[in-house]
């Protein structure tokens, strides 16, 4: 491979890599304009639960997550390949989920471990994902486990006030 055929395919990597992020970003911070543009017009998801078009897993999705307090998506090991304007991609993470009342609601209070199938599209230059499938590995019940922060300082927020909103806002990114 050359060295621009190599430098094409890391910048590819990267671009897919970084949707994936975006995805757990929007999910993690209740913003499904972020989640939706992850996806091509028409991309399909299948879940634990859902299995379909992008809008329809949005408005399937967003209720549950209302009802959380939160979710952290961690993601771990990822792979791309990629073949002209078409790649598969396979991520590894855990994510927890956690909401109110805290000690007797499993379906709340849980964290999974799963992977992410991506068959992604490069479409007018920009990677999105055309069909996911999001694979549940594992999952561990989390009832009782949470503790209260320990002190006063910063917390994530699923809004405007969240500290990287309120960053981006005042350095004027995004």
């Amino acid at each position: 491979m050359d060295v621009d055929a190599a430098v094409r395919d890391l910048v590819d990597k990267q671009a897919v890599h970084e949707v994936v992020l975006r995805y757990c970003r929007g999910i993690d911070r209740l913003d499904l304009d972020l989640v939706r543009q992850a996806y091509h017009p028409g991309g399909i998801d299948h879940h634990t639960g859902f299995s379909g078009p992008i809008e329809e897993f949005l408005a399937w999705v967003e209720p549950g997550l209302r009802r959380m307090g939160g979710t952290t998506h961690i993601v771990g090991n990822h792979l791309s390949e990629i073949a002209g304007d078409v790649a598969v991609a396979e991520t590894y993470g855990q994510a927890v989920h956690w909401g109110e009342p805290g000690d007797d609601e499993p379906r709340r209070n849980f964290t999974t471990g799963f992977r992410y199938i991506d068959h992604m599209t490069r479409r007018d230059g920009v990677w999105a994902i055309q069909e996911r499938w999001a694979s549940r590995e594992w999952t561990r019940s989390d009832v009782g486990l949470r503790m209260a922060k320990w002190g006063e300082g910063p917390s994530g927020r699923r809004d405007a006030d969240d500290p990287l909103a309120a960053l981006r806002r005042r350095l004027g990114i995004g």
